[in-house]
């Protein structure tokens, strides 16, 4: 078996989070890192939309991510640290939209070790020098510096090693121009390593330690070393030089020192709680991340706590020594990984879990009625003081990244009816948690939709001078009449446009600089800029069928079959041109392409012909309609569509502002493709030479069952097509390669580009009797989405075969449900009311029912942590469609849900499905500690809309994971694996077996093989024999695998993935027997014993594959109607992915040489070795990266040339073989 791995969705976690103007120019751009990949967005200050520049995949882990711009530089360079051993200095080239490599520097082993650099950077705010960290003795620095052409150069590594050493966080200190200094937090563990009794470990303490880099000697020193009160978990630099008093701020548990060298004394002050707060009074408050905003004349810092509360820091300084901290309470927002405040107001949040956010800094907090806490307030030592959170007050919410990180668990399925399958996510951590429904399809907003007075059949919007940013008119046709609207603050009718009213219109558009063009039955309507109407009447009793417009042609059809050509003069006359041509069949439809800039006409006609043909026909003026190819078509062409696609103009356009037009000339023009959409549901997308006017290089795609009919519209500056089916598609280049993309929206009959001052890029169509103008702003999003709030973090799911309404269990830790969190919320009132005196006790009456009515929603302001060991959870049964929770049944406190099945027990003989609930009790996780657990049954409703509870059964062990099989429940209780039939009181115990070594995490069934995987040691396959009641192992895996999730290929193969982020897919060999007895006496002699311990056969291993992120979910499915079935995988960082397998030898060797060659041609670009990653715990086998092998389509030109020559092909052959493998099987 070959498989190819293609990423669906790339991954939408954020690690890292940095922002600076990268491309040079004004604007501020963010680089995420999203564990193995970079992206470039760049916020629209004026919209405040995100737009993604630029993703690209790196083949590493990347562990740290910095910015930093050299002194006096007007751009910022990104260096990052990942796995490769290497440090990696990144440039974005705005021209050629990609990051490229200034700098390579090797200096250790690749992988994540411990004493390798990379885990930790820290810059020089004056751009001189960086320092790069291990976890552990490792420190190295390096010096930047420019060369005489004013290009970044890097020093050789400086050494600041110092053994026994572990490092917990590193910046760069700002001290003007002195020498570089750099803070780490460290502990040195020498004397705890030493000691076994562990009294060392206890009193070992945190030390803040500076380094300073001695430009002058050229090396290292360790200046000073200070021991710290608390752990501390990072530090912020604080502003210096000429802006600031310089120094660090610590952020420890419950509090927050400001330190610095010299005569400055430590300034500490605890960290604000919430008043009233259901958290553990015991539990410690940290900070988690920062942002730091300085302007020429003030600084301060944004702090955010774990529990999502942002604080405003500033420094009060008296003769640049710091006297006071001050902190005032901001907003709250989620967790965040990393935050970004942008010089243009906005503060971008990369959340920990679920959608980043970004906002607008509306006030900063200066002048409001928010208490402000200060260092210098006396407080006893422990102390702390309290505020109220409230709702955003200074922040303004102004878009939203959708992030399906962390994936729980997936499944596809077609619970619509949709004929595409949808995919069904559960993602996301306690309260954040949601349901997420994707489906294959571009996100449409509604902009507006209005009535018409009957059912129109086209529609098309002109704009009165060619120069006009925005559309004038809407021409609306109908059966016997045309409706003109005009375009401003409202859409209305008009009747002096010019235009003829009292007709159907077949065609109209702007003519020339400043007229207007309006085909219809009877003859063509040319309207002036001065309202001066031309016509020209059809000849005779002959009719106009078909017609094609551009700027300044016009071709038409007269009764079927004969051509007449119009070219508009230099005065703006429309002169017919001499000869008609006869075409040999009936004309189906036209399409011109539009006039090239600074060129007279458009060289082609494209007519689709009822002899199921397409022609090109000339139209120079030399050689007019004289015919130059033909292609044959396998049923008769609907529509046609010229469009010049594949040039980057919007990426350059918006990055290079000033220079745009010189660097925009000569290398992209793009090619011209003649789209075809056929009668019979099919796309074709052939390349139309724009000098002989050959058609080559065809490309076919399904959409659908009705016929295809193709409007050109522009998207982002380029030219685009919409193709309309039973659904409608959109095909158009973005970020270096074609999408064709549905749009998520009904049905639509007609469509035309819209422009206007509130809608730059619309879309105006009609649907039946309705006019729509529609939106799509995410474009190269492949799924859109529709989120299902859930109450706790969801852990596994099952689909009701017969409703298909969804049953979800819902589990967190460290967390109360809501009878325990009533209950603790009436003891607090009543602590609250007992504690007041006399004269206070109507005023704490009233604070403690104001207490319990108060309701702050968990979602913005997260669930109170409730200590460990408690549990909270419940099933929850949605109907996936609508959205809506038909009913929950809630857990008592500290049961935790821990796997779940439905299935039918052939003894109970009704039919019934039946829900199977494992829980455990009172389970603390480290060590692990339980105090048993049990198979709860619930019969279910045949409607699905309600759980009848039947029996508990205890056991002694957590059940780890439930399956039915052959009318039975298997069960992994511990290490046990049973089998349990349906009882009257409880389950029984009908069989068992004690062999799995330590805890199963998963159950697959198949006939009379049961496959269990075990947490450490992959997958057991087991034989269940019926007579003698026996579950008896037959095979094993010789590799110890830490399985996350399986899926059963076959009844021989099953697919595993590993929690280090590992695919690995197992096959027994022909020679195994399922067939092999169980020695119960355990007599049998020794060298009959097994292999390696185990089984005494083993599964042999076909595929392997690091994927880089740990998948959670396998499936073998199919995504698209009448496509082949592929292994579809969703992982923690919220990738979806598929594995699909190639169907002919020749294809894989055509692909594995593919991905060769770019191996040595474009190395990933933080210097990590491909073939090493892929093969970070596993040799790669038989599996082929798509994500290296469409990195082929946005390499230059010469390379891509260079690597079709080796490989006997043309690039346009590798594009084509890349795109159908992608299209064969998934979008």
């Amino acid at each position: 078996m070959y498989l190819y791995n293609l990423t669906l969705q790339k991954g939408t976690g954020v690690t890292h989070a940095v922002h600076g103007n990268f491309s040079g120019g004004k604007q501020q751009e963010i680089l995420l890192s999203r564990g193995k990949s970079l992206e470039l967005l760049r916020p629209d200050s004026n919209t405040g939309k995100v737009h993604t520049l630029l993703s690209t995949e790196i083949f590493g882990c990347i562990r740290a991510l910095m910015a930093f711009r050299l002194t006096g530089g007007t751009k910022d360079y990104i260096v990052a640290g990942s796995d490769s051993g290497r440090i990696v200095i990144l440039e974005y080239i705005p021209s050629k939209n990609a990051l490229e490599k200034v700098h390579q520097e090797t200096f250790g082993k690749s992988g994540c070790r411990r004493i390798v650099p990379g885990q930790y950077f820290a810059i020089d705010p004056k751009g001189r020098a960086v320092m790069i960290g291990a976890v552990e003795k490792q420190k190295l620095a390096y010096i930047m510096n420019r060369d005489t052409q004013a290009r970044l150069t890097i020093s050789s590594p400086l050494e600041a090693h110092k053994s026994n050493t572990l490092t917990y966080h590193m910046v760069g200190v700002d001290v003007g121009f002195d020498n570089p200094m750099f803070a780490c937090l460290e502990i040195d563990y020498e004397e705890a390593d030493m000691d076994p009794s562990g009294d060392a470990a206890q009193r070992t303490q945190q030390t803040l330690t500076f380094y300073e880099l001695d430009l002058g000697l050229n090396h290292v020193v360790r200046k000073y070393s200070e021991p710290l009160e608390e752990h501390a978990n990072f530090l912020v630099s604080v502003p210096g030089g000429n802006d600031g008093p310089s120094g660090v701020l610590i952020c420890s548990e419950n509090y927050l020192t400001y330190k610095n060298l010299g005569d400055q004394h430590d300034i500490r002050c605890p960290i604000p709680r919430r008043r009233n707060d259901l958290d553990d009074p015991e539990r410690g408050m940290i900070f988690i991340c920062s942002a730091t905003h300085r302007t020429k004349s003030m600084y301060f810092f944004l702090l955010q706590t774990e529990q999502g509360d942002i604080f405003k820091i500033t420094l009060e300084t008296d003769d640049d020594v710091v006297s006071e901290i001050k902190l005032k309470y901001f907003d709250t927002v989620p967790p965040a990984t990393a935050m970004c405040v942008l010089k243009t107001g906005f503060l971008f949040v990369a959340s920990e879990f679920g959608n980043h956010y970004l906002y607008q800094i509306a006030h900063l907090g200066d002048d409001d009625d928010e208490p402000e806490f200060s260092s210098a307030m006396p407080l006893e030592e422990g102390e702390t003081f309290f505020f109220a959170p409230r709702a955003l007050k200074n922040l303004v919410l102004v878009d939203e990244l959708p992030s399906f990180a962390p994936i729980i668990t997936s499944q596809v399925a077609d619970l619509a009816n949709e004929d595409t399958p949808q995919l069904y996510v559960l993602c996301g951590r306690g309260p954040r948690s949601t349901l997420r429904v994707l489906r294959h399809g571009l996100e449409v907003s509604e902009m507006a939709v209005s009535e018409l007075p009957g059912n129109p059949n086209a529609v098309w919007t002109v704009k009165k001078r060619a120069d006009d940013e925005f559309d004038a008119y809407i021409i609306v046709s109908f059966v016997n009449a045309t409706l003109v609207l005009s375009i401003g603050e409202t859409v209305e009718e008009v009747t002096d446009s010019g235009f003829l009213g009292t007709t159907p219109t077949l065609c109209c558009a702007a003519l020339g600089d400043d007229a207007l063009v309006q085909v219809y039955p009877d003859g063509i309507r040319h309207i002036r800029s001065d309202k001066r109407v031309n016509e020209w009447k059809a000849p005779g009793k002959k009719s106009i069928t078909k017609c094609a417009v551009n700027q300044r042609q016009v071709v038409i059809t007269l009764s079927g079959r004969e051509l007449v050509y119009f070219e508009m003069d230099p005065t703006g006359e429309l002169n017919e041109y001499t000869e008609r041509s006869e075409m040999p069949a009936e004309i189906m439809c036209m399409a011109l392409g539009t006039v090239p800039e600074g060129e007279q006409r458009s060289w082609f006609l494209a007519v689709g012909l009822a002899d199921n043909t397409v022609r090109i026909l000339s139209l120079d003026p030399n050689n007019c309609l004289t015919p130059c190819s033909m292609q044959a078509l396998p049923s008769p062409a609907e529509s046609l569509c010229l469009v010049e696609m594949g040039h980057t103009e919007s990426t350059t356009q918006g990055a290079l502002d000033d220079d745009a037009p010189a660097q925009r000339s000569g290398s992209n023009k793009g090619t011209i493709y003649l789209n075809i959409g056929l009668s019979n549901g099919v796309l074709l997308r052939t390349v139309l030479d724009p000098v002989s006017g050959d058609l080559a290089d065809t490309r076919t795609r399904y959409l659908g069952s009705r016929p295809v009919k193709l409007f050109r519209i522009k998207m982002q500056g380029s030219e685009a097509v919409l193709a309309m089916s039973s659904r409608t598609w959109l095909s158009y280049y973005h970020q270096n390669r074609f999408h064709l993309t549905p749009l998520s929206y009904e049905t639509l009959e007609y469509a035309s580009g819209f422009s206007s001052e509130q809608c730059s890029e619309g879309i105006v169509a009609i649907s039946t009797n309705t006019l729509r103008i529609l939106a799509l702003e995410k474009l190269g999003a492949v799924f859109n989405q529709v989120a299902f709030p859930l109450q706790y973090t969801p852990r596994t799911f099952v689909i009701h075969p017969d409703t298909g309404r969804m049953l979800i269990a819902e589990t967190d830790h460290n967390a109360y449900t809501e009878d325990t969190k009533s209950a603790r919320k009436e003891q607090m009132a009543e602590e609250m009311r007992s504690a007041a005196g006399d004269e206070e006790r109507e005023l704490a009456r009233e604070m403690a029912n104001a207490f319990i009515n108060e309701v702050l929603p968990e979602d913005v302001f997260s669930s109170p942590k409730a200590g460990l060991g408690l549990w909270a959870s419940q099933i929850r049964c949605l109907d996936a469609m609508h959205g809506q929770t038909m009913f929950s049944v809630p857990l008592t406190q500290n049961e935790a849900i821990m796997s779940m099945a439905m299935l039918k027990f052939s003894i109970a003989a009704d039919g019934r499905y039946y829900l199977a609930v494992g829980i455990a009790k009172d389970l603390q996780l480290n060590p692990r500690i339980s105090q048993g657990g049990c198979i709860d049954i619930y019969k279910i409703d045949p409607t699905c809309s309600s759980l009848e509870f039947m029996h508990r059964t205890e056991i002694d062990e957590i059940p780890g994971a439930l399956c039915g099989f052959q009318g039975r429940l298997l069960a992994g209780c511990g290490r046990m694996l049973r089998i349990y039939d349906f009882g009257k009181k409880k389950m029984l115990r009908k069989c068992e077996n004690k062999h799995i070594p330590y805890q199963i995490v998963n159950i697959q069934a198949m006939g009379h093989r049961v496959y269990v995987s075990d947490v450490q040691e992959s997958v057991f396959f087991l034989r269940y024999r019926r007579a003698e009641n026996q579950l008896i192992i037959f095979a094993d895996d010789t590799h110890p695998r830490w399985v996350t999730a399986t899926t059963l290929l076959d009844y021989d193969t099953i697919a595993i993935a590993d929690k280090f982020g590992n695919l690995s897919i197992q096959r027994l060999p022909h020679s195994v027997t399922d067939d092999v007895d169980e020695d119960p006496t355990g007599t049998k002699s020794l060298w009959d014993r097994g292999l390696l311990s185990g089984a005494s056969q083993k599964s042999e291993n076909i595929c392997s594959f690091h994927v880089g992120e740990i998948i959670m979910s396998l499936q073998k499915a199919t995504l698209i109607p009448g496509g082949s079935e592929a292994l579809i995988y969703a992982t923690l960082s919220g990738t979806v992915g598929a594995f699909v397998p190639f169907t002919s030898r020749e294809d894989y060797d055509f692909f594995q040489h593919l991905e060769m060659h770019m191996r040595n041609e474009n190395p990933p670009l933080c210097g990590r070795d491909h073939l090493s990653y892929r093969s970070s715990y596993y040799p790669v086998k038989n599996v082929l990266d798509g994500d290296l092998c469409e990195q082929y389509l946005s390499i230059e030109a010469a390379k891509q040339k260079s690597i079709a020559g080796d490989m006997f092909r043309t690039p346009n052959q590798i594009c084509k073989k890349l795109e159908d493998i992608r299209t064969r099987y998934a979008f």
